[in-house]
């Protein structure tokens, strides 16, 4: 992956608009990735879409500040805008953002918070993954 990759800080409001209009749902997400047009790929490498407030509730939840939290969902992009896709990829970008967020100092992922974190009442339960 080469070239600059534009990260917008943005609302929930905002981040449902995208995601209906480029994945077919009707609902904010905490974070999208949009790779770039092939004739722009050697300046710019994509762009990644965060919801300010997805991600203040996240770290509430999981103990820790709204900064590491938007550090996790770029993080979380940036593998994305390098091809990877924790839908289709058996465990791969799992494992690659386990290494990362270690190297990293960063708490859960959001892969790891899917299979791992349980609801407890209205809070998450913080994975160990240190």
């Amino acid at each position: 992956m080469k070239g600059a990759v534009e990260v917008l800080v943005t609302s929930s409001q905002k981040m449902k608009s995208l995601n209906r209009r480029f994945r077919g749902k009707d609902k904010a997400t905490d974070v999208l990735s949009f790779p770039a047009a092939d004739e722009m790929r050697n300046e710019l490498a994509g762009e990644i879409a965060i919801s300010a407030e997805i991600a203040a509730k996240n770290a509430r939840a999981l103990g820790h500040g709204a900064a590491e939290e938007v550090k996790i969902l770029v993080l979380h992009g940036l593998l994305h805008l390098r091809g990877y896709d924790h839908e289709r990829d058996a465990g791969e970008m799992a494992r690659r953002e386990r290494q990362l967020r270690a190297r990293l100092g960063l708490h859960s992922g959001l892969i790891e918070r899917s299979e791992i974190d349980r609801p407890v009442g209205k809070q998450m339960r913080r994975a160990k993954t240190r």
